[in-house]
């Protein structure tokens, strides 16, 4: 965008963070009773919910597989949920792709072969957008499959990068978006393993590492945040069911 400064001198960004910080992240659990799991995540402006259904019987018996799940994934934006009041028709181009990035995502990461011959439904929506969809999508989602008790890998975290004046800055918002080549990684929390990226915009090689090297630690930052909402959310329950904690 031309004009803005994305980086000052002193090393700002246009919302006061430094390079590597990420925005403030807030998330609460089991906020739908009407899903087997969900969750609310901000990640600054970015709003997401997530839901998940299942392991159910598979709706289309063309997926049924008699060695893993199927897992369907639903991405859509609210129409609230930027400046431009348009409805976005259901299966545009990018939604689709978003929803393909969840699939692959938690194909990945959910323990398949343990639910063969069912399904598992992923719907994510953006309630309120300001960047780094992606990232925020999967980190909400990851929360929600959590809370259904389905069994992960490990958790499943995300973050974007991109490049400002040859520098990585983490965790991008709308501004910053058109900066520059924008990345965004997800892995699994304890053994740093890839599970997705996806770059827009063209990138020299020469800054891939220094990008995808920001986006692990953006990724390890934000696994540790997860995990904290995730234990916060299960010693609330006990607390509530009235167990004691030590049993």
């Amino acid at each position: 965008m031309a004009g803005l400064e994305f980086l000052s001198p002193e090393g700002l960004r246009l919302d006061g963070r430094r390079a590597g910080e990420l925005r403030k992240v807030q998330a609460r659990l089991s906020v739908f009773e009407a899903a087997d799991g969900s969750a609310y995540y901000e990640q600054g402006n970015t709003k997401v919910l997530a839901t998940v259904n299942g392991p159910h019987e598979p709706t289309n018996r063309s997926r049924v597989s008699n060695s893993a799940a199927f897992v369907n994934c639903e991405f859509s934006m609210a129409t609230f949920s930027t400046n431009e009041r348009r409805r976005r028709p259901k299966g545009d181009r990018r939604s689709t792709e978003v929803s393909q990035f969840l699939q692959d995502t938690f194909e990945a990461s959910i323990l398949l072969e343990l639910m063969p011959r069912s399904q598992i439904d992923i719907y994510v929506q953006i309630l309120q957008a300001d960047g780094g969809h992606l990232a925020a999508c999967i980190n909400a989602a990851s929360l929600a499959v959590i809370d259904a008790g389905i069994p992960m890998k490990d958790f499943v975290c995300a973050c974007s990068t991109t490049l400002v004046n040859d520098i990585a800055i983490l965790d991008v918002n709308h501004l910053e978006e058109s900066a520059g080549p924008l990345i965004t990684m997800a892995v699994l929390a304890r053994s740093g393993s890839i599970v997705l990226t996806q770059m827009e915009k063209r990138l020299h090689m020469d800054h891939l590492h220094s990008l995808l090297e920001a986006g692990a630690k953006g990724c390890q930052d934000i696994a540790t945040l997860l995990q904290d909402f995730a234990r916060s959310h299960v010693t609330g329950r006990i607390a509530v069911q009235g167990v004691p904690h030590n049993q």
